[in-house]
């Protein structure tokens, strides 16, 4: 291995044939994808977020620093041309907002970033995404990209009994499929985890420890576990009108916090993004309650 100015791995000949391997794996779908991703850059900026997106395929793909460049050098070819255009799609991310950043070392599998800078990515199927918000804010970060449906029979990893009749039910102009339901809640999973204090996380071990609900066109999803009281939540009898004037679920076992997630069609995937903080009656909060207590 050798690291040059960049920190690239490897030399120019095993980059390039690593490169036009890895092209022939974003197939068509996953092309199409990259291109609906695309047109949402206006509707995220207009939420505050800077998208960021890269796929496995570009040639240019290599570690900004020698962080990267280790961690890049112990993978298989395959995950680390998914390593490297995750890193390059959260840098986009950060400069669509004005922000530029240099390489982002990780710590376990979670990645590391410098002092005012954050992003949120996601891999599918050779798709690398992220999102960013400009320094300063306390708003929710994080997104999801699912570019291949999941079966049935995963259901019970991701909801709990009380989230199965969502399956199929109206939510807005769609509907929620398993995919999407898993998509959001990974979302809301990363967002929850970003935030100041964490609060609440210590109860989240699966995706079945966070409760999704419509909440108008959105998600509303947070931790099952009430984290100022150390009890389930119980549920409230009484429709609550969400962010956009639609009426949340009438019976309500979900959180004391949470995060809006919305979910949007990508080609034949789904991709989700946090839309802001959620109170128990699924309205906006600056920041999440539990923290606030």
């Amino acid at each position: 291995m050798t690291v040059g100015g960049a920190g690239r791995v490897g030399d120019s000949g095993e980059a390039g044939r690593e490169a036009r391997t890895a092209a022939d794996e974003v197939t068509a779908a996953a092309a199409a994808a990259l291109a609906a991703l695309e047109r949402l850059r206006p509707r995220l900026a207009a939420a505050g977020l800077g998208l960021g997106l890269a796929d496995v395929g570009e040639p240019v793909l290599a570690p900004a620093g020698p962080a990267e460049a280790s961690a890049a050098a112990a993978m298989p070819p395959r995950r680390r041309r998914e390593f490297l255009a995750g890193r390059e799609a959260a840098r986009r991310a950060l400069r669509a907002v004005g922000v530029d950043c240099g390489e982002i070392p990780r710590e376990g599998r979670l990645p590391v970033f410098a002092p005012g800078r954050a992003a949120s990515l996601s891999h599918s199927a050779g798709i690398a995404v992220a999102v960013a918000r400009a320094p300063g804010g306390h708003a929710p970060l994080g997104c999801d990209l699912e570019l291949r449906p999941l079966p049935g029979d995963a259901a019970r990893l991701v909801l709990g009994p009380d989230e199965e009749p969502l399956l199929g039910t109206a939510a807005g102009a769609g509907t929620w499929s398993l995919t999407g339901l898993f998509s959001a809640k990974e979302t809301a999973w990363k967002a929850l985890h970003l935030a100041p204090g964490r609060a609440g996380t210590a109860s989240m071990r699966t995706l079945r420890d966070l409760r999704a609900e419509p909440c108008g066109d959105a998600l509303h999803i947070g931790p099952r576990i009430d984290p100022r009281a150390g009890r389930s939540s119980r549920p409230r009898v009484g429709a609550s009108s969400g962010p956009s004037g639609l009426p949340c679920a009438g019976a309500r076992a979900g959180p004391s916090y949470g995060v809006r997630v919305r979910v949007l069609p990508v080609g034949a995937g789904v991709f989700s993004y946090a839309l802001g903080w959620a109170g128990a009656d699924g309205r906006s909060t600056p920041v999440p309650t539990a923290r606030r207590s």
